[in-house]
């Protein structure tokens, strides 16, 4: 059985880091390029990954908050394609999963 409540908790604790790591992102965006032209160039390139970054800790922050939302509606833990319920398991490693395995399976 999942303890809905230690995931709610779980959940908002990983939504902390991850907004933490987004205003970071954007604080060393906003730094002041380098005047010398090689290291602009290695900057540019942190740009990319900061950018790639960014982009992956959003999308993990929209599905954390869908959960949570999941969560205050008494949806969480249960498929969005075939309504059946996902496996405690698999939330215990994705507690943002909102497809069973045999939906995710078939999904990809």
């Amino acid at each position: 059985m999942v303890d809905y409540e230690q995931m709610k908790a779980q959940l908002i604790a990983r939504r902390e880091e991850l907004n933490d790591r987004v205003r970071r992102i954007k604080a060393k965006r906003q730094q002041a390029p380098s005047a010398d032209w090689s290291e602009q160039a290695q900057e540019r390139e942190n740009d990319e990954v900061m950018d790639a970054l960014g982009n992956e800790t959003t999308l993990e922050l929209n599905k954390i908050n869908k959960a949570l939302e999941r969560i205050d509606e008494c949806e969480y833990g249960y498929c969005l394609v075939c309504g059946d319920a996902i496996s405690p398991a698999r939330l215990e490693i994705m507690p943002f999963a909102d497809l069973c395995i045999r939906c995710a399976q078939a999904r990809e």
